[in-house]
């Protein structure tokens, strides 16, 4: 055999050969070291987010709502509470599959090749939603929808169990009221979508709807939840509860009794006011007409609010209880004072007449409030200088701010002094010429009551917290505004008006009582007058004052003589003290005399 002869034609193909196997293997070389080094940086490095690009697509975020407070009665019984609901919800990019597996209920076996056709058919008839409608808001490439909203926990528990992919629950609530139109107009209602509309549950709604939480996981491409995938929960903050100072049994006792009577007379509106005397607290505030909050729009906006606080009216005599309170605090009058007193009294350019026809009346200090005359009131309140007339108004909190926490309060109209004309600085001491609500009649009697200091009305008890810690808000400590001495001789005043004067209406059988009586003209909505608004104030037991109560009549019909709100006081004062086992006097009246 012959060897090959150095540049011969096979040495150069052995040679060319071996140079293209190396330069072959180092391409390979090369290649898997690009494709090393681009693994280390994804896997290990991941410089530019291809991991946590990823990881977005299977993460779902959803918000966590938190359960609105609810309010309740100073017993706990419910005025308004949240009722666990959930909104069932769809990522639709998750459903869009053939068929899909899922667990079979109340079981750890699974079922696989299930098509997505009878998946929709199941859902249907769980939700009861036309087959059409439900694959309209199931297929698409939206990651959220609605699917249905607010069904209940049983609902929901059966359409998850259906196990179309992507198809989850919110957890969310609906708002109910229990009591229905009981103190409707104080607690207000949210709308379909839990905005908070009126009354508490829109001045109180920082406190009730709580802070939202969140919840973000991550979703398989079956739309199954990953297990031990990412798991993060920013749980919600469910609101407060709210108590009210409201005893719900007497405000609907209260809300017959007026809307009875308003109807019994034809009157426009009226309203029934209850007190606590000693601590300001508001154990009723009831309104003729009352929306139920679970269904707002049956009642005509303008009825809706609460008149006790919103409606601003001219209150009449019962304001004349300041003008006496006042003259007998500085000194200038006593009880017994006398006054001898004709039909129409003048003061400078200004004539003033009494209700009723009379020839000459000698009537003293406690007569002239005991018969309501405008004569004899304006003399008592002349010795007062215009200053000090519109300061003790003041002191008893006419033109002054309620402070219950309701928006729809009405602070009243009380112009100063240098705004007064002639007649305005003689009519405010018998209550024209300045306008307040029922419940600043209310707290000028619970001052008397309590004697001589002025509390701020209680309406919120206390706020209390998802885990039960509660937050009482403090009893207003008071402003002192008349000595005991002059509050005693008020109250003896006021059961001298329910003995002998105008306030006999309201006489009850077992308990002692004073009172007071209110006329005033109300204005028309095409100016001038129109009617009248009727008052009765009047306090029980007069020898150890628990409660105050005023009835309040806006243009009731009919001859005004007949027309007793001092009926609706009997009926409220003697149900509230006999749910309050407030003891029957034992004494006897203790009047003075209206005449000399």
């Amino acid at each position: 055999m012959t060897p090959a002869r150095t540049g011969s034609p096979d040495s150069l193909r052995l040679a060319l050969g071996s140079t293209r196997l190396r330069v072959g293997l180092a391409f390979v070389l090369v290649l898997l070291l690009v494709l090393g080094v681009r693994l280390f940086q994804l896997q290990a490095l991941d410089l530019n987010g291809m991991a946590q690009t990823g990881l977005s697509k299977r993460l779902t975020n959803t918000a966590v709502q938190p359960i609105r407070g609810s309010i309740v009665d100073m017993n706990g019984k419910y005025f308004a509470r949240s009722v666990e609901r959930y909104d069932i919800v769809v990522d639709q990019r998750l459903s869009a599959v053939d068929d899909f597996t899922r667990t079979i209920p109340d079981s750890d076996q699974r079922e696989t090749g299930v098509p997505i056709d009878q998946g929709l058919d199941e859902l249907s008839a769980v939700l009861g939603i036309d087959a059409e409608t439900l694959r309209a808001s199931i297929m698409g490439d939206m990651p959220f929808n609605y699917v249905a909203r607010s069904v209940t926990p049983e609902v929901k528990n059966r359409a998850l169990a259906v196990g179309i992919p992507g198809v989850y629950a919110d957890k969310t609530s609906v708002r109910t009221y229990p009591a229905g139109p009981v103190a409707g107009s104080i607690i207000g209602f949210v709308s379909e979508n839990g905005k908070p509309q009126e009354g508490l549950e829109y001045s109180l709604n920082d406190a009730l709807e709580g802070t939202p939480g969140s919840r973000t996981f991550e979703i398989g491409g079956d739309g199954i939840r990953i297990p031990y995938a990412t798991n993060e929960d920013d749980p919600a903050v469910d609101g407060q509860n709210v108590r009210l100072t409201i005893d719900q049994d007497l405000q609907w006792f209260a809300q017959q009794t007026i809307a009875s009577q308003v109807e019994d007379y034809n009157a426009e509106w009226g309203n029934i006011v209850v007190v606590e005397a000693k601590t300001g607290a508001i154990r009723a505030m009831a309104e003729s007409t009352t929306p139920d909050p679970n269904d707002p729009g049956a009642t005509p906006p303008e009825k809706r609010t609460p008149n006790s606080v919103s409606a601003s009216f001219e209150p009449g005599s019962t304001t004349k209880v300041i003008t006496m309170a006042a003259a007998l605090e500085e000194g200038l009058i006593e009880p017994t004072s006398q006054f001898t007193l004709e039909n129409r009294y003048t003061v400078g350019a200004q004539t003033f007449k009494d209700a009723f026809e009379h020839g000459t009346e000698k009537r003293t200090t406690a007569g002239i409030l005991a018969k309501s005359m405008n004569t004899g009131t304006v003399q008592i309140g002349e010795k007062l200088t215009k200053q000090e007339r519109y300061d003790w108004l003041k002191k008893f909190g006419i033109g002054e701010p309620l402070g219950t926490g309701l928006n729809e309060e009405n602070q009243g109209l009380l112009t100063t002094p240098d705004n007064w004309d002639d007649r305005q600085q003689y009519t405010v001491l018998f209550g024209q010429g300045l306008t307040q609500t029922a419940l600043h009649t209310a707290m000028v009697y619970q001052t008397l009551a309590n004697d001589g200091v002025r509390l701020q009305p209680r309406l919120i008890d206390a706020y209390i917290d998802p885990d039960g810690t509660e937050h009482v808000v403090p009893e207003d400590e008071g402003t002192r505004v008349l000595s005991e001495e002059t509050a005693l001789t008020m109250r003896k005043m006021l059961e001298t008006v329910t003995e002998e004067g105008s306030g006999k209406s309201g006489e009850l059988e077992q308990y002692r009582v004073g009172s007071k009586t209110g006329t005033a003209e109300a204005p028309s909505a095409t100016g001038g007058y129109d009617g009248y608004t009727l008052s009765y104030a009047g306090i029980a037991p007069i020898e150890d004052p628990q409660y105050v109560v005023v009835i309040t009549l806006q243009k009731p019909q009919g001859d005004l003589y007949y027309l007793i709100p001092g009926e609706s006081f009997q009926k409220v004062m003697k149900q509230v003290l006999n749910s309050r086992n407030v003891p029957a006097s034992t004494t006897q009246p203790d009047i003075y005399p209206v005449e000399f």
